[in-house]
C-alpha cells in the first residue's frame, strides 16, 4: 500500500496537558497503520466530519473504485466540480500524475490550477468510444505510479465490469468513474457512489454583488461498509477545502434509514 505518511510517522504517548487535536491525530495515524497492515484500505479524510462519519474508517477509501454522477443533464458542472475537489485532495498525498480518460477535446489548464490541480500532473487520453475509454481506464487503474485515474462514461457500470475495475484499482491506484449525463445507477461493485446537484451560492459578506464559493447538494447513495446520507456542501476557493454550508453545520445527521435525496 503506497501510503508513506503512515509508514514513517510515529509518536510517543501524549504528555499531560497535550493538545487534544494532536492526541486525535496520533490515534488516527495509528488506526491507519493498523488498517494497512491488516489489509484494510488506506483512506483519505475529506475534512468534513459529518461526511467522514458516513464513510468506512472515516475517510474515502484509496485504491478503490468510486462513481460520481450528475443528478441531471444540467448538473454536469456540479458533478465535475465535486470530483475535482476530491481529486485535489487525493493529489496532495499521492505522488505521480492523474490519468484522465475523457470524451471532451481538452480540459482548461488555468481552471484546473485554480481548483488546486497541477495541470503538469495530468495525462489526458482522448477516446472516441466508451469501450476505448474503459480499456484505457482499466489499464490506468492497474498502474501503481499514478495518483489516480478518471474515466468519463455515458452509461452506468454493470456488475461484472465494475468488479473487474475494482480489482484493478486494488492492485494499482484510486479510480473515479464520472457520469455527466445523469440517469439512474445500475447494481455495481463500486466502493462509493455520489450524486451531485448544484446549489445557489452565497455572496461574500464584504461583496454582496460578488460570486460566492461553489455549493453542491451531495448525496452519498452507496458506500460499502458505510451508510448513505446527503449534505449541502461548499468548497472554499481560497483553500480548496470542503465544508458543510453554514446553515447546516449545527444540524444533526439524518436518522439511519432516511431516504437519500437525488
Amino acid at each position: 500500500m503506497n501510503f508513506p505518511m503512515t509508514q514513517i510517522l510515529s509518536f510517543s504517548s501524549p504528555a499531560p496537558g497535550a493538545d487534544p487535536r494532536l492526541t486525535d491525530l496520533r490515534a488516527e495515524i495509528g488506526r491507519i497503520e493498523r488498517g494497512c497492515a491488516a489489509g484494510i484500505p488506506a483512506v483519505l479524510p475529506t475534512g468534513v466530519a459529518a461526511l467522514d462519519g458516513h464513510l468506512p474508517f472515516r475517510g474515502l477509501p484509496l485504491k478503490r473504485l468510486h462513481e460520481v454522477v450528475a443528478a441531471g443533464e444540467r448538473e454536469a458542472g456540479a458533478a465535475l466540480g465535486f470530483l475535482l475537489a476530491l481529486l485535489s485532495r487525493v493529489m496532495r498525498i499521492e505522488a505521480g500524475p492523474v490519468l484522465w480518460c475523457g470524451r471532451r477535446p481538452e480540459l482548461h489548464a488555468p481552471a484546473l490550477a485554480a481548483l488546486g490541480l497541477d495541470p503538469a500532473r495530468l495525462i489526458l487520453v482522448r477516446a472516441r468510444t466508451e469501450t476505448d475509454r474503459l480499456w484505457a481506464f482499466e489499464e490506468g487503474l492497474r498502474t501503481k505510479g499514478l495518483a489516480a485515474a478518471v474515466a468519463e462514461l455515458e452509461k452506468p457500470l454493470d456488475l461484472a465490469g465494475s468488479r473487474r475495475l475494482q480489482l484493478a484499482a486494488e492492485k494499482g491506484t484510486t479510480g473515479f468513474a464520472l457520469r455527466l449525463d445523469g440517469g439512474e445507477a445500475a447494481a455495481s461493485a463500486v466502493e462509493t457512489r455520489w450524486r451531485i446537484a448544484a446549489a445557489p451560492s452565497v455572496p461574500p459578506a464584504d461583496d454582496p454583488d460578488g460570486v460566492g464559493d461553489p455549493r453542491w447538494r451531495v448525496a452519498l447513495e452507496r458506500c460499502r461498509g458505510g451508510r448513505p446520507g446527503h449534505w449541502l456542501m461548499e468548497k472554499n476557493d481560497a483553500t480548496g477545502d470542503l465544508a458543510l454550508a453554514p446553515a447546516l453545520r449545527d444540524r444533526p445527521d439524518l436518522p439511519a434509514g432516511a431516504r437519500v435525496a437525488g
